[in-house]
C-alpha cells in the first residue's frame, strides 16, 4: 500500500512504503525508517520530523538532526511559516524502546517542511509539488481535466473500467450535491462531514467512521473503497438528498440533516430489498486490496 503523497506522476518519486499496519507504526523514506502515529479522531497521519530531517539532510546521528531541526526551526518561525505553528510533540518509540516525546507535523506540513530542506534528496517531492500545483490550476480552467486525470490514476492503480465509470459518475453526483447545499448556504468543510455522515448511517445504518473502521481503512476515501453495488447505493442516497433539497428547500443545517436522513433512507429500502432477495449483505468489508484488478499493472 502507497501513501496518497506519492502516486508518480511522470517522474520518479521515492515512496512512503507502509510497513506495518499498528496505529504507532514505521514507514520507509530513503530505505530508512521514519517513524509515525495515527490520531483516531482527527484521522491523520503524524510523522518524526527529526526522521525525515536526518535522512534528508545527511545527518549521521539522531543529535544531529536535532540539532539541524533546531536551528531550522528557529528560521521557519522568523520567516513567519506556519509549518512550525502547525507541529504537534507526540510520544512516539525511541531508539530506547521508550515512548518519548518528538516533534510531529501531518502529511501536508511534512511536504511544506520538505520544500524549506536544501537537500538533493528533497528535489524529487518538490518537482512533483510544482507538478501538482500546475495540474491543480490547468483543472480550475478546464475541469473536464480532472476527470481525465482521476481516470487514468484509478486504471494505474489496477480498477476495473466498470468501477472506474461508477466511480466518475460518483464524483458528479456528490458535486451536484454540494452545489445544492452551497445553494443552502451550508459551509463547506464540517457542515458538508455532518450531512455525509447522516446520508451514510441513513442508507448504511454505518457512521462514516464506522463504515471505514468495518473496511479496515484510515486516511483512505472510503468510496473508493466502495463495491460497486455500494457505490451505486450511496449515489442514489446522494443523488435523493439533492432533489429533495430542492424540493423543500432547507433554510438552517437542522433542516438539511432532516432532508439528508431522508435521502438515505430512499437508498436503505432498495438496500434492503435487494438483500431480502439476494439474502447477502451489500455492505461489505471489502476493501481497495480486494477491488483491484490484479492483472493490471498498478503504479509502483
Amino acid at each position: 500500500m502507497i501513501l496518497p503523497l506519492c502516486y508518480n506522476y511522470g517522474i520518479q518519486l521515492v515512496n512512503f512504503k507502509i510497513m506495518t499496519q499498528k496505529d504507532n507504526s514505521i514507514v520507509l523514506f530513503h530505505e530508512k525508517q521514519v517513524r509515525r502515529h495515527w490520531d483516531e479522531e482527527r484521522e491523520l497521519w503524524f510523522f518524526s520530523i527529526i526522521d525525515v530531517v536526518e535522512i534528508l539532510s545527511d545527518q549521521k546521528t539522531h543529535q544531529n538532526a536535532r540539532n539541524y531541526w533546531k536551528v531550522l526551526k528557529h528560521r521557519l518561525k522568523k520567516e513567519g511559516n506556519e509549518t512550525v505553528t502547525n507541529c504537534n510533540r507526540l510520544k512516539i518509540l525511541a531508539e530506547d524502546g521508550k515512548m518519548r516525546i518528538t516533534d510531529t507535523l501531518d502529511t501536508e506540513n511534512i511536504l511544506r517542511l520538505i520544500q524549506s530542506i536544501p537537500s538533493p534528496k528533497a528535489e524529487p517531492f518538490k518537482l512533483w509539488l510544482a507538478k501538482v500545483g500546475y495540474e491543480r490550476i490547468e483543472e480550475t480552467e478546464d475541469p473536464e481535466l480532472a476527470f481525465d486525470r482521476a481516470m487514468q490514476t484509478y486504471f494505474k492503480k489496477g480498477y476495473s473500467k466498470e468501477w472506474i465509470n461508477q466511480r466518475l459518475k460518483s464524483i458528479e453526483i456528490r458535486k451536484e450535491l454540494t452545489d445544492e447545499w452551497n445553494e443552502r448556504g451550508v459551509k463547506e468543510g464540517l457542515a458538508y462531514a455532518i450531512l455525509t455522515d447522516e446520508i451514510t448511517k441513513a442508507w448504511a445504518e454505518k457512521s462514516v467512521k464506522q463504515y471505514k473502521i468495518f473496511k479496515g481503512l484510515k486516511k483512505q476515501n472510503l468510496r473508493d473503497n466502495m463495491t460497486n453495488l455500494e457505490l451505486v447505493l450511496n449515489m442514489l442516497a446522494e443523488a435523493s438528498t439533492t432533489e429533495i433539497s430542492k424540493k423543500k428547500k432547507p433554510e438552517d443545517l437542522a433542516e438539511n440533516k432532516k432532508v439528508a436522513q431522508k435521502g438515505g433512507n430512499v437508498s436503505k429500502q432498495a438496500r434492503k430489498e435487494i438483500e431480502k432477495q439476494t439474502g447477502e449483505s451489500i455492505i461489505s468489508p471489502k476493501n481497495d486490496k480486494h477491488l483491484q484488478n490484479k492483472k493490471t499493472k498498478k503504479i509502483k
